[in-house]
């Protein structure tokens, strides 16, 4: 999950783009030198799951770098014309073969230095069903003693899965709020959570609670 590179040539005409602010704006965009198009570099949205059953998240063994050979929830980039739920589900089911109901936003991540935010949502699995897609070497179900943390690909989802068996614990699921930085440490320092109090996500959350 690197930087994107600089833009150097303009979609619309071909021609070099050079980076200066334009009028009305407070900061470099890389503007066209021929026709004069504004290029606007905006953060990417990250989105996945926590799928649980019973008392086990599903877990992917990614097949692909950064981080190969690495386990993850599953989660990929929002494509045009998708909910941020939408994406999530879509992301559980292509990387790991199993269909879910998403419930509550869970984790909300900002990991500016990689220009991304990473949004994870609680969500239950339909059936104890799984299989790993083609970023997936392997897909499982780990009770919370089995989770491998030394192999967890990125801190915000060691943070998620962190933030979640101790919610689990505590009996309530919140929404957790957090910006990352390069040499954050894992798990991270616990942020205050806001309570989530909707009907669609009790009934999601009701299993999670009972293990």
């Amino acid at each position: 999950m690197n930087r994107r590179p600089p833009i150097q040539f303009c979609s619309a005409c071909g021609h070099p783009v050079e980076l200066r602010i334009p009028p009305g704006d407070n900061r470099e965009r890389h503007v066209c030198t021929h026709c004069g198009t504004i290029h606007y570099q905006n953060p990417r949205n990250v989105l996945g799951t926590v799928p649980v059953w019973g008392d086990q998240v599903l877990l992917c063994k990614r097949a692909i770098e950064p981080r190969l050979g690495y386990w993850t929830l599953p989660a990929g980039f929002m494509e045009i014309g998708e909910t941020t739920s939408q994406a999530a589900a879509r992301e559980t089911l292509e990387e790991a073969g199993a269909i879910v109901d998403v419930g509550a936003l869970f984790s909300l991540l900002n990991v500016p230095h990689v220009n991304q935010v990473h949004i994870f949502y609680l969500a239950q699995m339909r059936e104890p069903q799984f299989a790993a897609g083609e970023e997936s070497l392997e897909v499982a179900l780990f009770s919370e003693d089995e989770i491998p943390w030394d192999d967890i690909a990125f801190p915000t989802v060691a943070k998620t899965l962190r933030y979640f068996f101790e919610d689990r614990r505590a009996g309530a699921f919140g929404v957790h709020l957090e910006t990352s930085t390069p040499d954050a440490a894992v798990p991270g320092a616990p942020v205050p959570s806001l309570p989530v109090h909707t009907a669609h996500t009790e009934d999601i959350l009701t299993p999670m609670l009972r293990v």
